[in-house]
């Protein structure tokens, strides 16, 4: 099989990491790709957004399948534009796509069908939105409707914070991910994510993770897009994974389908466990980044003709087998991310990989052929263990072996799994 990969990032490394072990692949290129990213596959310098290149290369090559990594290419119709040329693609049309693209879209889905979630209410201007946050009072959570890379969301704990976040998204700190507002309800429990394959028609659930998004040491600090991450999730027993498949996920799928936009792909849902159960805070409609790298990490199965069969309607016909051991992994990033941070600082030393370790590449380039940082999730280090203890001493230990004089990490990844195997 000739494969595209389409991104950039730690994801889609893991992604080619994974792919390129499958004994199917015949042709393995990506687009735009990394250094790592390089090591598995041919990397072709065309922009993730750049639809009518992405679409000639194709044709040009005779590629088979198109796996998309990130979420804004699927969100402005990727998959729809191959799809239309005879090209099968994993990932969801520009219509399913809104369950990422648009929160709002998300929340009256969920309405609709009757999937928990937090209450919630939509809006296009400030004050409509603060008179009904001094109504409902805080902790209350803002969120921009459109894709903002993770950062469009506000826990507000005082009705000050949730105020001053609802300026942010309408004097343009998202663009126009903040054209429009949802106001929801606070949810109290703890987060998990869960991702599951779906054709439109039959579902194949994959693995719990859990990430971990404020920058700092004992979650403080602002949101990222994720410092950390390890899978697969305590608090997910399989009676709550059973749970989300029948209340959340099932009734997702069928609405979407009902709706006349079958969702193909995989749902990533990002969960809070509350006392009630599972309840829906968000979904992603691509692989998490960073919780793609320990998925892939405890895959057994060929990931290949699994995402495949996702792209072909054929999800039915597959299973996947998991490694009982945990998987972690440390995000290093450049220092001052989320705020201004600087480029194109030399990365000196990068281990060797291991068959139980793997350092993937995230915002990295070669600069007169010298590994530098490039973004501000720069390398995700990632590793195995029989519990997450055991692969968090792994992974920081990989962590002290890198030499980057401008990146930092958090110390404390799996901080809570760790303490929940010690009561």
């Amino acid at each position: 099989m000739k494969v595209l990969l389409i991104g950039s990032g730690g994801r889609e490394h893991a992604l080619a990491w994974k792919l390129a072990q499958s004994p199917l692949m015949e042709a393995f290129y990506a687009a735009p790709g990394n250094p790592g990213i390089g090591e598995h596959a041919t990397l072709v310098p065309i922009s993730a957004d750049d639809q009518e290149e992405i679409l000639a290369f194709c044709r040009g090559h005779d590629i088979d399948f198109v796996v998309v990594g990130p979420e804004a290419p699927l969100v402005a119709g990727l998959a729809d534009k191959l799809r239309a040329e005879g090209f099968a693609v994993f990932g969801p049309s520009a219509a399913a796509a809104q369950l990422e693209g648009s929160k709002g879209f998300t929340k009256d889905l969920c309405a609709r069908y009757d999937i928990p979630t937090g209450a919630y209410q939509r809006f296009n201007n400030a004050p409509k939105a603060k008179a009904y946050i001094r109504a409902q009072g805080a902790p209350i959570v803002i969120k921009a409707d459109g894709l903002a890379a993770g950062k469009g969301v506000t826990v507000a704990m005082t009705v000050d914070e949730a105020l001053a976040a609802v300026d942010d998204c309408f004097e343009g700190a998202f663009g126009e991910a903040g054209a429009e507002v949802v106001v929801e309800a606070f949810l109290d429990g703890e987060e998990a994510s869960f991702f599951c394959l779906s054709d439109g028609k039959s579902l194949l659930a994959l693995a719990t993770a859990q990430d971990h998004k404020r920058v700092g040491d004992g979650d403080t600090g602002p949101n990222t897009g994720g410092m950390g991450a390890y899978s697969p999730a305590p608090v997910m027993t399989p009676e709550l994974v059973e749970r989300t498949m029948r209340e959340i996920i099932e009734p997702t799928m069928r609405g979407m389908a009902e709706m006349g936009m079958p969702f193909s792909g995989v749902f990533f849902a990002g969960l809070m466990i509350t006392a009630k159960g599972p309840e829906l805070i968000e979904y992603n409609v691509r692989f998490g980044d960073p919780e793609c790298q320990v998925l892939m990490m405890r895959l057994k199965s060929d990931l290949l003709p699994l995402l495949h069969a996702a792209a072909t309607g054929r999800l039915h016909e597959v299973s996947a087998e998991w490694r009982d051991e945990a998987a972690l992994t440390v995000v290093m990033a450049s220092k001052g991310y989320p705020g201004s941070y600087a480029k194109n600082t030399p990365i000196g030393t990068i281990p060797e990989a291991a068959g139980d370790a793997k350092v993937f590449h995230a915002g990295t380039g070669l600069r007169d052929g010298k590994l530098v940082a490039t973004g501000g999730r720069v390398l995700n280090v990632t590793a195995l263990g029989r519990d997450v203890a055991e692969a968090k001493d792994r992974a920081y230990g990989l962590v002290d072996r890198i030499s980057w004089d401008n990146g930092f990490c958090r110390r404390d990844i799996g901080w809570r799994a760790i303490g929940r195997d010690k009561t």
